[in-house]
């Protein structure tokens, strides 16, 4: 407020020199707040800027301040709900485990903030411990090889010599050690790698080699086992092929045995089209407790297995250009191979 008295004591010149530097005291007044405008939306198109380089990063990002309290985080960040907790009561660990996920943890420190970097490494670790796995499988495999040999050798010829009443103990005896045999050659095929030699071959033959096998397969129940096959011919690696049938037929059985029914059904059925051969496998037993590790090597939550059969079955399917799919209500697999 400008004194009254003070204005009327002033002549006509120092009261025009007196506007004058009002003036120019408005004026300036003006300039600054256009600069702080400018300066503000600088500063927000920097944050702008900086949230948007946190925000594409991969990995999840929290800036804290000098107070440990939150400054930024990006998205990634935002779904760890839990995990930047976890980070501050152990800045020394370098991996931490989450939620049965793992991370590389990073601290940096810039002036009065501490940046931290969760990289999610489960992928990382998965496969280091499926090779860790795989090669003591492999290892194994080898060694107890040529030992079920003989021993399967020793069974046959001793299957042609003992008398009537014990022939049933020594077929027991055969098909153990057949599905030993089988559990060596599915993690050998696993660990090693696949070899596909695709030739044509009759569904009819197929369905043969599958109702041999299941003679092999001890199961308590009765089953009604059912291969609408036609007789087509399709291209592909018989040897191989009769695996994944095989593990699918095997694990229907083992659902089945596991659950309150007396009798079961095991049923396959063919159809095609332009581009696929279709096949769909269906049974009445249990339920899938956990779909997420039905293909997950070394993961089962059956008693019997080993957690190889579905994940093998995948690889053979995938290695014809094919698909599986689980179907729900009623369940059933569907295996597509590309013609």
């Amino acid at each position: 407020m400008i004194d009254e008295n003070l204005l009327n004591s002033l002549n006509t010149d120092e009261k025009e020199t007196f506007k004058k530097g009002l003036d120019d005291l408005i004026n300036q007044t003006y300039v600054i707040e256009n600069e702080y405008k400018k300066l503000n939306a600088s500063y927000s198109s920097l944050q702008n800027f900086l949230e948007q380089i946190i925000e594409v990063q991969p990995n999840a990002l929290w800036v804290i301040d000098e107070n440990s309290e939150l400054f930024l985080q990006n998205s990634e960040a935002k779904k760890l709900d839990g995990l930047l907790k976890i980070i501050l009561k152990n800045r020394d660990s370098k991996e931490i485990k989450y939620k049965d996920l793992y991370f590389i943890i990073k601290i940096v420190k810039q002036a009065q903030k501490t940046i931290i970097s969760a990289t999610d490494i489960t992928e990382e670790k998965r496969q280091e411990r499926l090779i860790s796995m795989g090669q003591v499988a492999a290892h194994l495999s080898h060694e107890i090889r040529n030992p079920i040999g003989s021993v399967s050798l020793l069974a046959s010829t001793l299957f042609k010599k003992v008398d009537i009443k014990t022939k049933p103990i020594v077929l027991e005896m055969r098909k153990s050690i057949w599905r030993v045999e089988r559990i060596i050659k599915a993690t050998l095929l696993f660990t090693k790698g696949l070899h596909v030699e695709k030739n044509l071959f009759n569904l009819d033959d197929l369905a043969q080699e599958i109702e041999q096998s299941i003679s092999f397969y001890t199961y308590s129940k009765d089953i009604d086992f059912i291969f609408n096959l036609k007789t087509n011919q399709i291209k592909g690696d018989f040897e191989l092929l009769s695996l994944v049938f095989q593990n699918f037929i095997f694990n229907a059985i083992d659902a089945i045995e596991d659950c309150e029914n007396k009798n079961g059904v095991v049923e396959i059925n063919y159809i095609e089209d332009e581009n696929y051969h279709i096949f769909t496998i269906a049974d009445n037993g249990k339920d899938i407790e956990d779909e997420n590790i039905l293909f997950e090597p070394f993961k089962t939550t059956k008693v019997k297995g080993n957690g190889l059969g579905l994940a093998l079955a995948s690889q053979i399917v995938k290695a014809h250009n094919g698909t599986i799919e689980l179907e729900k209500n009623p369940k059933k697999f569907l295996i597509k191979l590309s013609k």
